[in-house]
């Protein structure tokens, strides 16, 4: 092999691999950035891209990919002078790749560093128990603080999350002791409220059972007294009814017989009845004598019935006008 052959072999080998540095391949979601002559000159998308040998070269890579990174634990302290421990995890996306490759030498060390700080301010401006109370309202401000200062690296933060915040010992004990103590009192409270709630049961039963009670008494002598009242008007009505009947039988041929008759064994009935009693009693000298009794009783009859026909005569009458005379 002479000199020339060797020399031709060299420069297609060259030449072979100028070409092949010179073919790029960019994976889908990464961005290169592109320096021509030290220089930035370009960012190179997604696919197949052709470079300047030696002239242009990768100085860096991006993904465009949102990834995760956790925050190391570190110490906070509140308004109220409460040491915490926190810890967090950080959602972090490249917007920008060059401003990610010139803006600041380490990106995502900058973004941590600068959550961890503004953890850090933004419960110092919260007592132990908001902290616990406004964790997403934490995390908010903190995505915002950073998106602020990152806007120039070309990163944004997606989202934040406070993973664990640990108190003290002696505050976890006295929270601890807290909130036994407000299950001590909802218990005492609910027990005290279900007496009273059972007392006031009680006492509307009672109240019901008297007022029942009353109702019922009140109808009950509504109703006694609206019977007794019907009955007296039955025994009147009785009563005038058979008055109407001696009166006609009386007017009746024969009546004044009958009436002799009845009175006669009326006292026959009640002289038979004096001696089945003890009682002392004086009695007229004729009591043998039941038609002197009757006749006397008659006579008695006859001067009530005259006595009335005479007053009734005596009576003033109206005239056709309406005068009395």
């Amino acid at each position: 092999m002479n000199l020339f052959t060797v020399i031709s072999l060299a420069i297609g080998f060259l030449t072979a691999l100028t070409i092949f540095k010179g073919i790029k391949i960019v994976p889908q979601q990464s961005i290169w950035i592109i320096e021509k002559l030290g220089k930035f000159d370009r960012a190179l998308e997604p696919g197949l891209n052709f470079l300047i040998p030696f002239i242009e070269n990768v100085a860096y890579k991006h993904s465009l990919k949102e990834y995760a990174m956790d925050l190391h634990e570190q110490t906070a302290i509140t308004r109220d002078n409460v040491t915490l421990v926190l810890d967090g995890v950080i959602y972090l996306k490249i917007i920008d790749a060059a401003h990610a490759s010139y803006g600041v030498a380490n990106p995502t060390f900058a973004v941590t560093q600068l959550a961890q700080t503004t953890m850090r301010s933004e419960i110092g401006k919260l007592s132990l128990d908001a902290t616990f109370e406004e964790r997403d309202q934490i995390n908010a401000n903190i995505v915002t603080s950073i998106n602020q200062a990152a806007q120039a690296w070309g990163i944004q933060c997606m989202r934040y999350e406070i993973k664990n915040i640990t108190p003290p010992t002696s505050i976890l004990k006295a929270m601890e002791m807290q909130v036994s103590a407000d299950r001590q009192k909802r218990a005492v409270i609910l027990e005290s409220e279900g007496k009273r709630q059972s007392q006031i049961n009680i006492s509307e039963g009672e109240k019901q059972q008297v007022v029942l009670k009353s109702e019922a008494a009140q109808i009950d002598q509504i109703n006694r007294a609206r019977g007794e009242a019907e009955a007296l008007i039955m025994v009147a009505e009785a009563t005038a009814n058979s008055i109407e009947k001696i009166a006609s039988a009386i007017n009746s041929p024969g009546g004044r017989d009958a009436i002799e008759l009845k009175v006669a064994e009326q006292y026959v009935d009640a002289f038979k009845n004096l001696a089945k009693t003890s009682t002392t009693v004086l009695m007229p000298s004729n009591v043998g004598d039941a038609g002197s009794m009757v006749a006397q009783a008659l006579s008695v009859f006859d001067t009530i019935r005259t006595g009335r026909n005479v007053a009734s005569a005596t009576a003033p009458h109206e005239g056709p006008w309406g005068d009395k005379k």
